[in-house]
């Protein structure tokens, strides 16, 4: 049997390792009088994958010492009475950072639902304000999955300085940020990226000169393992749901990273489940510690 060459960045271990650094952190400031970190979420309709992120959400607080509220809504919902709602957490001291759940139904306009909310409590780090101030290295929220991924890498000790990276995906969630958190000067970061995307036509020979890609494109295994250098560290993003009777779900999650292939030519990779996602919903938290902080100010 051949040895394993390849080492797991293993987003569950390095995410319980930071639940316990912010539950911590949480009882000290609970203890010297100060209130818990307060998340409120809004979850509209009744999508499972939405479902499913909110729940893991809402368990996660109750385990770092946060207090959580979930907020529903049908999928007729009117923009009017969620624009109302997120003013009213907007304006509530209580509440120090909220997310509303996206993919919201097709009659309401995402956009104007992300601009509403307040950047100060917009621990999702979708607002144009922090999206505009992360882009050129100020403070800010910065979106949970980038930065979740940045510190997988720190904790790892990933070499990324004069790295090249191949980011495949130009989502606002994840490409975008992700291209501009590693071209920062930083550690990680000093990165040079490379941004692929459906309009690419060479994806397979820029994807073989990369140190570092990072899938997030969401179609099931498109990274094979004639797209890979040996020793590149590949971070898988993707998280597809797709058929499987053997399981009782009847479904199975499937990164972007054709992994059994894919994993014995890569020096660290992540696994789909257990990678990337733990590492979100921490950030998550991260963000909304960082909130409840700047309340107090």
């Amino acid at each position: 049997m051949k040895e394993q060459t390849y080492k797991l960045l293993d987003g569950k271990a390095t995410s319980a390792q930071i639940k316990q650094e912010i539950a911590a952190e949480v009882a000290a400031r609970v203890a010297a009088g100060k209130k818990a970190p307060h998340l409120v979420a809004i979850l509209v309709g009744h999508d499972g994958g939405s479902e499913t992120y909110v729940a893991a959400k809402i368990k996660t607080c109750a385990e770092v010492g946060f207090r959580s509220s979930l907020i529903r809504f049908e999928d007729d919902v009117t923009e009017e009475r969620l624009l109302s709602e997120i003013e009213r957490l907007n304006n509530d001291p209580e509440v120090h950072g909220f997310i509303v759940q996206l993919p919201l139904p097709k009659h309401i306009n995402e956009q104007r639902i992300i601009e509403a909310v307040n950047p100060s409590k917009d621990v999702d780090g979708f607002h144009p304000i922090n999206v505009g101030r992360m882009s050129i290295g100020l403070p800010c929220f910065v979106s949970a999955t980038p930065q979740g991924i940045i510190e997988l890498l720190r904790r790892y000790d990933i070499e990324t300085r004069g790295k090249h990276c191949v980011v495949l995906g130009r989502s606002n969630i994840v490409g975008k940020p992700m291209a501009q958190l590693l071209l920062h000067k930083g550690t990680p970061g000093d990165c040079t990226v490379t941004v692929c995307h459906s309009r690419t036509p060479n994806i397979k020979e820029l994807c073989l000169q990369a140190d570092i890609i990072v899938a997030a494109l969401g179609v099931p295994e498109f990274l094979k393992a004639d797209m890979v250098r040996p020793g590149a560290v590949i971070v898988d993003v993707g998280t597809t749901r797709v058929p499987d009777a053997s399981r009782k779900s009847g479904f199975k999650l499937t990164g972007d990273v054709a992994f059994d292939e894919v994993a014995p030519l890569a020096s660290y990779i992540t696994p789909v489940p257990g990678g990337v996602g733990p590492m979100t919903i921490i950030s998550l938290m991260l963000n909304t510690l960082a909130a409840a902080k700047q309340a107090e100010d």
